[in-house]
């Protein structure tokens, strides 16, 4: 597996992670006290959010996941803050693949 992948996903995971936070800190201060609006913030996450399923399910695809592993990565950027847990965990996962393939290029 190539790193691009990995960064790809690493990077997206943070990003949407950061618009998801500033998105609930949008709701809350619109509607619980009553100030601000939320469409902007609300376009910008959702736009980015689909970047970070498709990164992810790139990711997933490649390093051969089951189904329900996949689900729970996806999970992580819709609830905040579980990004900042999970990219970490899939890193440390994912980063054998990636030097494998690195190794295995070198060698041939």
């Amino acid at each position: 597996m190539k790193s691009n992948v990995l960064t790809r996903y690493r990077v997206m995971a943070y990003v949407t992670a950061v618009w998801l936070l500033v998105f609930t800190v949008a709701i809350i201060l619109k509607y619980g006290f009553d100030t601000g609006d939320t469409m902007l913030i609300s376009q910008i996450h959702g736009v980015l959010f689909i970047v970070y399923v498709i990164f992810a399910f790139d990711l997933g695809s490649k390093a051969k996941w089951p189904f329900g592993k996949l689900l729970w990565v996806l999970a992580a950027g819709c609830i905040p803050v579980a990004s900042f847990f999970v990219e970490p965990k899939i890193t440390r996962e994912v980063q054998p693949l990636v030097s494998g393939r690195d190794q295995a290029t070198v060698e041939v």
